[in-house]
């Protein structure tokens, strides 16, 4: 029977930082198989095997909420669009169901395979943000599943975000170690059991995000034209540990973004114009969601600076769509500005020697498929017309 441990945080947790607090506490440690958060306050951790340190535990624990919530000020939301009361026919959990149908197959914690049915109805998806994309003359770019260690450095991704990476390795130009791990290679509840000084040392990890590539393409050059706009969509890989559950949370998912790299008001011009198009197509499919400000999920030492400036300057919106069999919201996609970010870690220059602006337009493809999914049922022969009719065309 697995070991409950409550502990009562030192500092209050705000009501607004819940959410991303329990989130963190499955990074504490390697024993903790689940973390929730009760109504007044306290903290209570699965574990599994029970041999972590208690006193441990709680410091490392006391250390998160501290540094995420001490001090904390509750940012403003800014809600641009509201539709949540939209009537939409279905109120159930689709997952089983699926799984049942063999639409999903579940390889590894985070990590599905899709059926025909699921996989058509992100091709209808995919295809209208592929005509959105040619709204603003974006060219088709195809980028690696791997990126550049190196490069991710130069962009302060390692500090931002360590907790998400997934790592490339491969076993070391050794003709004994390759020899050993082909004769004892083998996976045990752990993993495999392979030592980990056969792996050579890491220069390149699986992508966390599509526009990164891009800019990685136009660093240290001035940009073409002053400004350009490009969508490409690719595989992206951002391990949430216990948080990782149904399509909600995946480790391997897939993206569709519309990237725009140039002046500020070209970026800002573009995202907004791109924000009412997206506005006008999901109320015409009948989706319930909202469009609100937010912040990604930094890790605990950067996350009050980094969420605070986002904030503050408005560099992130999140359209959230409603689950209604559980009175939630998931992020299916984002409106993103980067300011000149990229543009001076990366030397993006435009004409006047200025650093660029760089934003994106981003669609999490199987997030959307399973909100719309879960408003309007698996039955297509029931769905709204402008997908019915794209998914048997």
């Amino acid at each position: 029977m697995a070991e409950i441990m409550r502990i009562t945080p030192a500092v209050t947790i705000p009501d607004h930082l819940l959410g991303q607090v329990q989130s963190k506490l499955a990074y504490v440690d390697e024993d903790i198989a689940a973390a929730s958060i009760s109504s007044d306050g306290t903290i209570e951790l699965q574990l599994r095997n029970g041999n972590a340190s208690s006193e441990s535990l709680e410091e490392k624990v006391q250390r998160v909420v501290a540094e995420m919530a001490k001090g904390a000020m509750q940012p403003k939301v800014e809600v641009l669009e509201d539709h949540l009361g939209r009537k939409v026919p279905f109120a159930s959990d689709p997952m089983s169901e699926l799984m049942s149908r063999g639409e999903l197959s579940l390889e590894q914690t985070g990590i599905y395979s899709f059926g025909p049915m699921v996989t058509r109805l992100i091709e209808v998806f995919e295809s209208y943000f592929l005509e959105l994309a040619t709204e603003f003359g974006a060219k088709p770019q195809r980028f690696p599943t791997l990126i550049s260690a190196e490069k991710l450095g130069r962009v302060n991704y390692f500090r931002a975000f360590p907790h998400s990476l997934t790592f490339a390795t491969h076993l070391r130009e050794d003709l004994d170690t390759i020899s050993d791990f082909a004769e004892h290679a083998a996976h045990e509840a752990a993993g495999l059991n392979t030592p980990p000084e056969s792996f050579a040392r890491i220069q390149a990890l699986l992508s966390p995000a599509v526009c990164y590539h891009l800019y990685f393409a136009l660093a240290d050059k001035p940009l073409p034209d002053g400004k350009l706009a490009a969508t490409a969509v690719g595989h992206c890989f951002r391990y949430e540990s216990n948080n990782l559950t149904t399509l909600e949370r995946m480790w391997d998912f897939t993206m569709r973004e519309i990237i725009f790299v140039g002046p500020m008001d070209y970026v800002l011009e573009n995202r907004e114009a791109a924000r009412k198009l997206v506005a006008e197509y999901l109320e015409k499919i009948g989706l319930a969601y909202k469009v609100e400000s937010a912040n990604d999920p930094f890790f605990v030492g950067e996350f009050r600076k980094q969420s605070a400036f986002q904030n503050a300057f408005q560099l992130k919106y999140e359209i959230r769509a409603q689950l209604p069999f559980k009175n939630e919201t998931l992020a299916v996609g984002s409106y993103n500005h980067h300011q000149d970010f990229f543009g001076r870690n990366l030397n993006i220059t435009l004409p006047d020697g200025k650093p660029a602006h760089t934003g994106c337009v981003a669609f999490g493809l199987e997030r959307l498929a399973y909100a719309f999914l879960c408003q309007f049922g698996l039955d297509s022969t029931k769905w709204p017309a402008p997908i019915r009719e794209a998914f048997v065309g």
